[in-house]
């Protein structure tokens, strides 16, 4: 074993998402001299570049092209996927999640559902599937876990035991190739934000805003027509259309701001995300208008009050998932 050299521990994972964040951050602070400058302005460039890769690479992280279209048939009930986005939520906010948990849960679930039928009796293989995704975003995003029984709150109809949770991630883990860090719409928007107000006056803003907007969305199947850069993209421009500085930019200009956007793609998105907000379109949601209404979403200590829930049954030993 090596004696004082300690780079065998070292994971070989790429580092590039890490790259990634110290280079957004550096495009949001203004120059204070010509060498800084230059060097904000060849990381900017390569910020720029590594995102278009990101760009390029995206559509390994979505479901199957077809799975929008058998949502809006019935072929996968889209009111049990629906109620399985609004109980993520409600979990996210109850444990102070990160909004990229609660994403990254939707968007497994969704990969998962595109390859694999589920059995459709009783609603318990879907809220297997949930608490499952869930667990494993948890796993991905988050310092503190709670454990797979705590997991298992807000009006759950069953209680599943660990050991069946463990052997289902198994199972979306297999499915999914074990493709968990996944391209999301936030890898994109702190990029979108810092382009848009270079300056960072009003960044945190945007992002907080864009995030709110972005996981409002999740209830939308008509958003999984859309890949997650044209998403990020609409929603900082949602974003940058409430603050009256910057009302004068549009998709045509959002095409710019990184190698790989479609204008077209990022202009009917962005209709989408604004007939969302203005609450022209009809979702499921009164959690819709929390999120878009509500700082609680971003809160890292938002608390829960709820009624007591009804009982529920423990299902010890579903069968298998085709």
């Amino acid at each position: 074993m090596p004696g004082d050299d300690a780079s065998y521990l070292l994971c070989a994972e790429d580092a590039g998402g890490a790259f990634f964040a110290d280079v957004a951050a550096s495009t949001c602070t203004t120059a204070t001299d010509d060498d800084w400058c230059s060097r904000a302005e060849d990381e900017e460039s390569a910020a720029a570049s590594f995102v278009a890769e990101l760009i390029g690479g995206e559509a390994d992280y979505s479901p199957r092209s077809d799975y929008p279209d058998r949502l809006r048939s019935r072929c996968i009930d889209p009111t049990a996927r629906a109620d399985s986005v609004a109980w993520i939520l409600k979990v996210q906010e109850y444990y102070g999640f990160l909004p990229l948990t609660a994403y990254l849960a939707v968007n497994y679930m969704d990969r998962f559902l595109s390859l694999h039928r589920l059995p459709q009796e009783d609603g318990w293989a879907m809220q297997l599937l949930a608490v499952t995704c869930l667990s494993l975003a948890a796993k991905m995003e988050e310092t503190l876990v709670p454990s797979l029984l705590d997991l298992q709150i807000e009006s759950t109809r069953y209680i599943f035991e660990p050991r069946t949770i463990l052997r289902m991630e198994l199972l979306v883990l297999t499915a999914l190739n074990w493709r968990l860090r996944s391209v999301t719409p936030f890898t994109f928007i702190d990029f979108f934000a810092c382009k848009v107000d270079p300056r960072g006056k009003n960044t945190r803003y945007l992002i907080g805003r864009a995030t709110q907007m972005i996981l409002a969305a999740m209830h939308d199947i008509e958003f999984l027509d859309h890949c997650p850069s044209s998403m990020a993209a609409a929603a900082v421009l949602c974003a940058t259309g409430e603050t009256p500085s910057f009302a004068l930019v549009n998709p045509r200009l959002a095409v710019n701001w990184c190698i790989g956007l479609a204008e077209e793609g990022v202009r009917s998105c962005y209709k989408l995300m604004q007939q969302l907000v203005s609450g022209n379109r009809a979702v499921t949601a009164a959690a819709v208008a929390v999120n878009l209404c509500s700082d609680e979403v971003l809160s890292s200590n938002s608390s829960s009050c709820t009624t007591p829930p009804p009982p529920k049954r423990r299902k010890r030993s579903p069968p298998p998932v085709t």
